[in-house]
């Protein structure tokens, strides 16, 4: 590790899917970079039919088909999107943990990522719960779909920011 901090390029994503207790199935990815640029796409692969009555009267009526993909292609254009430029990415989300596995599962196991990227995520929520657990701006757009998710997640982070006298104090790992 070198002694000067490496630069990062944020990236908030957010996940939409499938879980049954074992398995994670992806159903969407929304990623909104710090830049401005996004990404979204549908998995062709999501197996919508086990969706769970949440699911399918929260997050299935916002899909679109022509954004749906394989889930290989997914991966290929996600890595695309987030090698834009010279700076690693660092990325976000809120209550990150299953979505982390989810981007994790499109390239294999979290061992197979994209070698600059991160081998974790840094989790929105732990940030607010470590600066005194304010109370964070409601989401105006439309909820549990990524995309829309995704950039409130940007939305949030620079909340954050700002109440932590804009100090990010983020491992750079």
């Amino acid at each position: 590790m070198s002694s000067q901090r490496e630069s990062r390029t944020l990236y908030f994503l957010d996940t939409e899917f499938i879980e049954d207790g074992s398995t994670i199935d992806l159903i969407s990815i929304g990623v909104r970079c710090e830049d401005g640029r996004e990404f979204y796409a549908e998995s062709a692969e999501a197996d919508l039919s086990q969706a769970s009555e949440w699911v399918q009267a929260n997050v299935l009526p916002h899909l679109d088909p022509l954004w749906r993909m394989s889930r290989a292609k997914i991966a290929g254009e996600l890595l695309k999107f987030t090698n834009h430029g010279a700076h690693r990415p660092q990325f976000w989300a809120y209550y990150a943990d299953y979505d982390w596995v989810a981007v994790c599962q499109l390239y294999g196991t979290m061992m197979d990522l994209p070698k600059s990227w991160p081998r974790f995520c840094m989790d929105i929520k732990q940030e607010a719960v470590r600066l005194g657990d304010p109370t964070l701006p409601e989401q105006s757009s439309t909820e549990h779909h990524a995309l829309a998710d995704a950039r409130w997640n940007a939305e949030v982070h620079a909340f954050l920011l700002s109440h932590n006298g804009g100090r990010q104090e983020a491992p750079d790992v």
